[in-house]
């Protein structure tokens, strides 16, 4: 995993969900986000290898709770307060773990980053 070089700069974006994926919520509170694979090499693996058109993400609570935070208003450091709200002290590192988990997220293309 890459380092973040200026964490307080990256705290201060504004995630918002990439309205490409589909996701839902179970009765535990748990989200999964539907990745539909559509491209040309998706396509060829389908017919060949008999992959799946979509992947289920099923995030943990954690992840699922962060999901549904993200409204396309909310700062990553205002999500990172109601984190510790609801987790106190197992969410710690807070601000290592969630700029991390924004990567992996913005990396897959599941969310999109405005200052």
């Amino acid at each position: 995993m890459r380092k973040i070089k200026n964490i307080q700069n990256y705290l201060e974006l504004i995630p918002s969900r990439n309205p490409e994926f589909d996701w839902k919520e179970n009765e535990k509170g748990i989200v999964t986000v539907d990745m539909v694979h559509k491209g040309v090499f998706d396509k060829i693996a389908q017919k060949l290898f008999f992959t799946p058109g979509v992947s289920h993400i099923k995030l943990d609570q954690y992840g699922s709770f962060i999901w549904k935070q993200i409204d396309g208003s909310r700062s990553l450091i205002e999500i990172g307060e109601l984190v510790r709200e609801q987790y106190g002290e197992q969410a710690e590192p807070l601000y290592e773990r969630l700029s991390q988990y924004f990567e992996t997220l913005k990396n897959n293309r599941f969310v999109i980053m405005k200052k």
